[in-house]
């Protein structure tokens, strides 16, 4: 069975205008957490704005950047895992907290540094926990990257029905990945 675009597309799709100003792109993004926007010029999309774009074109070209510490805008409530921690406990840990990213620790020392994404990559049965998580007990984020590594991992034990029936109520923002 083989799975149409228009199955598993995101029809509520967010959009901002071509003159619109980047303070209202990054409010957009922020306000429905996703990764990009595609803009429109005439009703007609022009291209899209991504976190990528914003980071390259913007942030690294900004005067401001070379005055504003690191402290000031960091996350200051670090979790953090050791290396022996299980990978399913990780994985809950990183829902519980909101998180996507792990840095893994051993006496003070930064051993590494573990994603969402890596988890669901090398750990495919873990794509299971996604019906733990479909509960709205993930925030919608992380629930994004369960949502895409379902659909782009079919050598995973879930079947194209299932993978239809998570993506009927097309709320997966693929662009959001990149």
């Amino acid at each position: 069975m083989s799975i149409e675009i228009n199955e598993i597309m995101v029809d509520n799709v967010i959009t901002i205008g071509k003159g619109a100003k980047l303070e209202e792109a990054v409010r957009l993004m922020n306000k429905h957490e996703i990764g990009c926007l595609v803009v429109l010029e005439n009703g007609r999309p022009a291209g899209i704005i991504t976190e990528r774009d914003l980071l390259k074109r913007v942030l690294a070209r900004s005067k401001e950047l070379g005055e504003i510490e690191v402290a000031e805008v960091m996350s200051k409530r670090l979790v953090t895992v050791g290396p022996d921690v299980e990978v399913e406990k990780a994985a809950k840990l990183m829902c519980n907290k909101r998180i996507k990213k792990l840095p893994v620790v051993r006496k003070g020392k930064l051993l590494g540094l573990v994603t969402l994404t890596d988890i669901l990559r090398i750990q495919p049965q873990l794509i299971r926990m996604y019906k733990i998580f479909s509960s709205d007990l993930a925030p919608r984020r992380m629930k994004k990257v369960f949502d895409y590594y379902l659909l782009l991992h079919p050598e995973s034990e879930t079947t194209d029905t299932d993978r239809f029936r998570l993506c009927e109520s097309g709320k997966i923002d693929v662009h959001s990945f990149r």
